[in-house]
């Protein structure tokens, strides 16, 4: 079996999740919260579109976790990121944030915004 050594630069795996919280890079925070290559910060939620556009550069695809079960998008959020050019996968924030971590560990310019469960 071949290990590869796992760098995340300022991205930083998804460790752990709980009602109202997510656990990244050793750090507990809770609400929701944006994930990918310029490290971690506080979401709006979704009504932010707008923190979400400033990954265009730096991302091929953005994982949306949208709680405890999966939820439409609204078109306020989505409309803008696709016309950015942006790939936007909806899920369950649990699925999101696996997900993320195995595209992570690959190397892949991925980003998470979270909606806790």
């Amino acid at each position: 079996m071949r290990l590869n050594e796992i760098v995340f630069t300022d991205a930083q795996p998804i460790e752990g999740y709980g009602p109202g919280f997510f656990r990244i890079g050793g750090q507990v925070i809770e609400g929701a919260v944006i994930t990918g290559p310029a490290g971690t910060q506080t979401w709006a939620g979704f009504e932010d579109a707008g923190t979400l556009l400033e990954l265009k550069e730096q991302i091929d695809v953005l994982f949306i976790g949208t709680g405890a079960d999966v939820a439409h998008l609204p078109d306020d959020l989505l409309n803008p990121l696709q016309e950015a050019g942006i790939g936007v996968e909806a899920m369950a924030s649990p699925a999101a944030c696996r997900t993320y971590n195995v595209l992570l560990s690959e190397g892949r310019r991925v980003a998470l915004a979270l909606i806790p469960v």
